[in-house]
């Protein structure tokens, strides 16, 4: 059968996380719903699959149910399509953070100025733009945005190290993003933090961008990795099959 792939998170207060994770696991257990899910004191992070009806319904949950609350309301999901199961098992995890950048310091909501995709295109032409792509040299090994710098990270925590080496007075105007767009969050907090003035990130991510804007429209060259068995996405969020895991490690 077809499954509904969910890329979600949300940066909300979740002092519960703890108490939360086991009647999290059970509910998806319970809807047939494979893949991870992270808790953390500083929100929920994860990509999921199922059945489209257990997936409507589990964020359903999510969003408006006893266990939450409307703590996660305005939750951030990207759902596409897999022909295969792209996970073999279930994982619900409580973590430190919900994506690690080893920065207790860091306010996520403090990220900077969010762009829809949109508006991304208009953004890209500013003159002296300092464009940044946050994720692993990996990813950006299969896909970026035209223009863009590779910070050359192994890891995501890295980036705070390449942060110290510019200096802000260069840069007046910033942008950047991410698969989906959390690690924009986190990375947009620090730069502001470190005295940029104007930091802008892709609302949604790579992602929402894929699934927004036409082919004949985008500035993305390449595919986008996704933490999945289905590898790599295209625009419309397609599938690209022609992808060997074994040549990403």
């Amino acid at each position: 059968m077809p499954y509904t792939v969910a890329a979600l998170y949300r940066f909300v207060p979740l002092p519960d996380a703890a108490d939360l994770r086991d009647a999290l696991e059970r509910r998806c257990v319970e809807l047939g719903i494979l893949g991870t899910l992270l808790l953390a004191r500083e929100g929920i992070n994860g990509t999921i699959a199922g059945s489209e009806a257990g997936m409507a319904t589990l964020l359903s949950d999510l969003r408006d149910g006893p266990l939450f609350g409307e703590r996660l309301r305005d939750l951030d999901v990207k759902l596409s399509r897999a022909e295969a199961a792209p996970f073999a098992h279930l994982k619900v995890r409580v973590k430190r953070e919900i994506v690690t950048f080893d920065d207790g310091a860091t306010d996520a909501g403090e990220a900077g100025i969010p762009v829809p995709p949109e508006a991304w295109n208009a953004l890209l032409d500013t003159p002296g733009l300092l464009l940044l792509d946050t994720r692993n040299a990996f990813e950006v090994n299969l896909g970026t945005f035209e223009g863009a710098t590779d910070p050359h990270l192994s890891r995501f925590s890295d980036f705070r190290a390449y942060v110290d080496g510019l200096d802000p007075a260069a840069h007046p105007a910033v942008a950047m993003f991410c698969t989906g767009g959390i690690r924009c969050e986190k990375a947009g907090a620090y730069m502001r933090a470190k005295g940029f003035g104007t930091v802008h990130h892709l609302e949604g991510g790579i992602l929402r961008y894929l699934e927004t804007i036409p082919e004949a429209e985008s500035r993305w060259r390449g595919d986008c990795f996704v933490f999945d068995h289905r590898i790599a996405l295209g625009p419309g969020l397609v599938e690209r099959p022609d992808h060997d895991p074994e040549t990403l490690r």
